[in-house]
């Protein structure tokens, strides 16, 4: 095995498993980037998606105002694109962190990447919940709190388990966009290390790395979202 490593994948071995370029150096930087900005970033997608939803016209808190805010918020984030981001929030991300660059540095602009696309997508599968439970419950006497907890997130579990995986799969590859600008990561390393210095065995295998962490992320979500969907009925 370490032959043809040496012979077919020469750059991949003399980069070695740890130091600042190491492979798996790389490889926590990138769970880092995704791990934290999935935290963030979803619970502030979460929010703007139940605002969204309870604060509409013909939601249980119907409010013109933050609908109207909620709903620029989201649609202006989302449409800036990401690596334009990057360098719109730089004095923000340092005010945050107090650097604008390494692996901590991009967790900002990561999370606010992608919270407007998980909160449209929280958006969606909430509305999706038949509205008459959402009636019934109120019929019942059911607070708005319990609204919210007991039917939307509850009913769309399953749901909410396949949009989240959407979710991080997208914000894995905003950490290789990341990571090709100096915020480390296998996005980084592909690049750096990689393309720019024509190694093409350390960019395929970077690459081959990215795609089985999505393939992971993927079968983990399906099979939640499976488990939940059947629980539902």
């Amino acid at each position: 095995m370490t032959n043809f490593l040496n012979e077919y994948l020469p750059n991949v071995v003399n980069l070695g498993w740890s130091g600042d370029s190491g492979w798996g150096t790389a490889i926590v930087q990138t769970l880092y980037m995704t791990f934290w900005p999935a935290i963030f970033g979803g619970l502030l997608g979460v929010v703007f998606g139940i605002a969204l939803v309870v604060s509409k016209p013909d939601g249980i808190l119907p409010n013109k105002f933050w609908f109207g805010f909620c709903d620029k918020v989201v649609s202006l984030f989302r449409a800036v694109p990401f690596i334009i981001l990057l360098a719109v929030i730089a004095p923000f991300t340092q005010l945050i962190v107090g650097t604008q660059i390494g692996t901590t540095a991009a967790i900002v602009p990561l999370s606010l990447g992608v919270f407007p696309f998980y909160a449209r997508q929280v958006q969606v599968a909430l509305e999706s919940v038949d509205s008459g439970k959402v009636e019934a419950a109120q019929a019942l006497g059911a607070t708005n709190t319990d609204i919210i907890v007991d039917v939307y997130l509850r009913e769309a579990r399953a749901e909410l388990i396949r949009v989240s995986t959407v979710t991080l799969i997208s914000l894995v590859g905003l950490t290789a966009m990341a990571g090709a600008i100096g915020a480390g990561g296998l996005g980084n390393t592909a690049i750096a290390y990689g393309y720019n210095r024509f190694n093409n065995d350390i960019t395929i295998v970077a690459t081959l790395l990215v795609l089985l962490l999505v393939l992971v992320i993927q079968l983990v979500g399906d099979g939640l979202a499976k488990k939940f969907n059947h629980q539902a009925r």
